[in-house]
């Protein structure tokens, strides 16, 4: 369950802290995802406020609930949406908490195979001051605090139970199972699982995030030669020529560099090891197939493209008056901004085979980014 019906509003901005970006992406598409790949979640329940229950149409594969007036009470009604589901584990994340780990949900998992409730927790290890109006009045011992974090991982039943015992205003989901008499075990927690509060958090995270970016690049390279026809495809568009380019499927050589660039950021080989020249149920596809399977095959691997730069080696036909429509097309194939498709084209000055007319040269680099 991941408590996004809060209206953030310390951390500034025109929307909820939830929906401003991260890096390029939405902060709850990214906390989403870190559950969607987690082995051993089955469900992800979405808690909403009650005016942005209309966000839940980007997440089809999410339940989305109407949340309450307090964190507790959204929790609740997370809760009670999910009972007589069969649910018999539960973990209770703040949507807020976009960078947490894999092991941090594996580690709460797992302690609950022998407690009803675990979370993750960091030893509180700077000296404590109290204060007031700006002036430290006085200190306070450190020993055996720990700063909590989230998922906080419980026995269904027992949760559930203890919420609607629960007076209202607790802290967090552990104050309100320790309340019940609910055991509590700690699994260590991580700096990176930090709570987007403030603008200064988000900065915060961004260098988090950049620590440990994994980026890939490839590079992809195709021919194709002319034969009759009176246009050539090139990335979905088709240009008017007196020729066309010929090959197996549609010959989009612009397409082609730019596929095998994203599968050699992957090292996945080349479109040949994909859709072989040699079978025939390829032969006249439209090469918007093979992206689509190269960006496929990216997201798998949790990668999203983050540009695209692609070079046309031809006399003719002219690329200039076609660019803009050009990456129009392959943005919306990619599910890219026009912004990050470069189109570039040049000539051979009149050298080699494109020099003398006989076909187009292509060039492409993609960029490839760890989600």
């Amino acid at each position: 369950m991941i408590v996004a019906a809060g209206r953030g509003l310390r951390a500034g901005g025109e929307v909820a802290k939830q929906w401003q970006m991260l890096a390029g992406r939405r902060v709850a598409d990214r906390t989403l995802d870190a559950f969607r790949m987690a082995s051993g979640v089955d469900r992800i329940v979405l808690v909403l406020h009650p005016e942005e229950m209309d966000r839940s149409a980007a997440y089809p594969d999410v339940d989305a609930v109407v949340g309450g007036e307090t964190r507790d009470a959204s929790v609740r009604a997370g809760l009670e949406a999910l009972d007589g589901s069969g649910v018999v584990r539960v973990l209770i994340h703040d949507v807020a908490r976009p960078l947490v780990s894999q092991r941090i949900i594996e580690d709460v998992l797992t302690a609950l195979d022998a407690t009803q409730g675990a979370a993750p927790a960091i030893e509180v290890t700077d000296a404590l001051w109290r204060g007031s109006d700006g002036m430290v009045t006085g200190t306070q011992e450190r020993g055996g605090l720990y700063r909590a974090q989230t998922p906080q991982g419980f026995d269904f039943e027992a949760i559930l139970a203890a919420h609607r015992a629960h007076g209202g205003g607790a802290a967090d989901d552990v104050e309100v199972a320790r309340a019940a008499g609910i055991e509590v075990a700690m699994v260590p927690g991580e700096e990176r699982n930090l709570k987007l509060t403030r603008p200064a958090d988000f900065e915060r995270a961004e260098v988090l995030m950049g620590a440990e970016m994994d980026i890939r690049v490839g590079n992809g390279f195709d021919v194709h030669a002319f034969g009759p026809g009176d246009h050539v495809m090139l990335c979905g568009i088709g240009v008017p020529h007196d020729q066309a380019l010929t090959g197996h499927s549609d010959a989009d050589v612009g397409m082609h560099a730019v596929t095998d660039a994203i599968l050699g950021a992957l090292a996945l080989g080349d479109i040949g090891r994909h859709f072989p020249p040699s079978d025939p149920q390829w032969k006249g596809t439209a090469s918007d197939v093979f992206l689509r399977h190269a960006i496929g095959l990216a997201a798998e691997a949790d990668f999203h493209v983050g540009n695209v730069d692609l070079t046309l080696v031809c006399e003719y036909p002219k690329i200039g008056p076609y660019a803009a429509d050009i990456a129009s097309k392959m943005a919306d194939i990619m599910g890219l901004d026009a912004d990050r498709i470069s189109i570039k084209a040049t000539t051979s000055e009149r050298l080699g085979f494109t020099g003398r007319g006989e076909g187009i040269a292509a060039l492409a680099t993609a960029t490839l980014i760890r989600r």
